[in-house]
């Protein structure tokens, strides 16, 4: 194979490994979750594996950016703060779409054991925003929100 031909198809093979990057991170499924006024931007954890991991490993999250979890059906979900690097506001949400449960201000864990914050409630959806927002834009059990997918 001379110089040019494998430069050329290492370039082509640099090309291709880019646009897969680009495009699976510009795939992700969003939600437009609003309280009143005030609207996230949501990427949505559907599978089990986007539900495993959730929010683990980031470092940062914006102000009006959260992830959405998505149920088949309405049940008691419980969440972990293992590997999660910031503190997080949880809300869980009933398919009638009010608020159920909120847990303000869940820690980062960085034992090897962590608790479960489990609710008292079923839902179908859950919300995780930046810790404080709940309480900043009064979100209280039994508010109405609405979901755009």
């Amino acid at each position: 194979m001379t110089d040019k031909k494998f430069v050329f198809i290492i370039f082509l093979f640099i090309i291709i490994f880019s646009l897969i990057i680009f495009m699976n991170k510009d795939n992700k499924k969003q939600a437009k979750v609003c309280f009143k006024d005030n609207c996230f931007e949501a990427e949505i954890a559907e599978t089990i594996k986007e539900k495993k991991t959730g929010l683990m490993f980031r470092k940062e999250l914006d102000l009006d950016k959260g992830m959405f979890f998505v149920y088949d059906k309405q049940d008691i979900y419980s969440f972990w703060m293992k590997n999660v690097l910031i503190p997080l506001d949880i809300i869980w949400i009933n398919e009638n779409k009010e608020i159920v449960f909120i847990k303000e201000n869940a820690l980062p864990c960085k034992e090897k054991s962590c608790f479960f914050i489990k609710p008292d409630k079923q839902a179908k959806y859950i919300l995780e925003i930046n810790s404080g927002i709940s309480k900043k834009i009064g979100l209280k059990i039994g508010g109405k929100l609405d979901i755009n997918f």
